[in-house]
């Protein structure tokens, strides 16, 4: 079947994120865990983010991992919005006679899930593919899934990065619902050491 796959970018990083695998070649994994479907395109929705105090590089990283996927000729990235702000927040456990209060850096992605919904509706109505594919946990997505399934009688399948959450709206809602084995992520790491327009992109040490 003719499939598109959208990818929820900070959902499966943060599946993949305690694990050696962040280097992933999307492309392979895809192959490995959709064998019989052809590959048409994979979307890829991100945001630049904006590195946290302790950790100056982390943008570096991402940039890399960034210009990696895009040696993948049918992946385009569609980008939203991260937001970092400083607030006071209450603490879950605060100690006798402390403040029962601290002062946050908290983070936040816009606009991916919003981006991946209309690019997900869109598609289908233009008969882009037989079969969509989104990698992701989010149940936000839950009603555009319905709604290419029930008014253009497409299937949406969803390859869930998260590997100790079951999210049971989208299960239900998709057509199939698998987890993304231990074993695909090892398969399907990029090389090392790639090759771009723009010079060598080489896996961070760090990360």
């Amino acid at each position: 079947m003719r499939t598109n796959i959208y990818v929820d970018g900070f959902n499966l990083y943060y599946g993949v994120k305690n694990t050696p695998f962040k280097w992933l070649d999307i492309s392979k994994a895809c192959r490995l865990l959709l064998p019989k479907s052809k590959i048409n395109r994979i979307r890829y929705f991100t945001a630049r983010i904006t590195p946290p105090p302790g950790d100056p590089q982390k943008l570096q990283r991402q940039e890399m991992f960034l210009r990696a996927l895009q040696t993948i000729p049918n992946l385009s990235i569609h980008y939203g919005h991260f937001l970092a702000h400083r607030v006071y927040m209450p603490l879950a456990s605060p100690l006798p006679n402390g403040p029962s209060i601290a002062e946050v850096i908290r983070t936040e992605e816009k606009g991916s899930d919003v981006n991946l919904a209309t690019y997900l509706l869109v598609d289908g109505f233009d008969g882009d593919y037989e079969l969509a594919v989104i990698i992701s946990n989010d149940s936000d997505l839950v009603e555009p899934i319905r709604v290419v399934k029930d008014k253009l009688g497409l299937q949406v399948g969803v390859l869930n990065p998260q590997p100790h959450t079951t999210s049971w709206a989208l299960r239900n809602a998709a057509s199939f619902y698998r987890p993304i084995r231990q074993g695909v992520l090892r398969a399907s790491q990029f090389p090392p050491a790639l090759q771009d327009a723009h010079g060598t992109i080489t896996k961070p040490r760090k990360w």
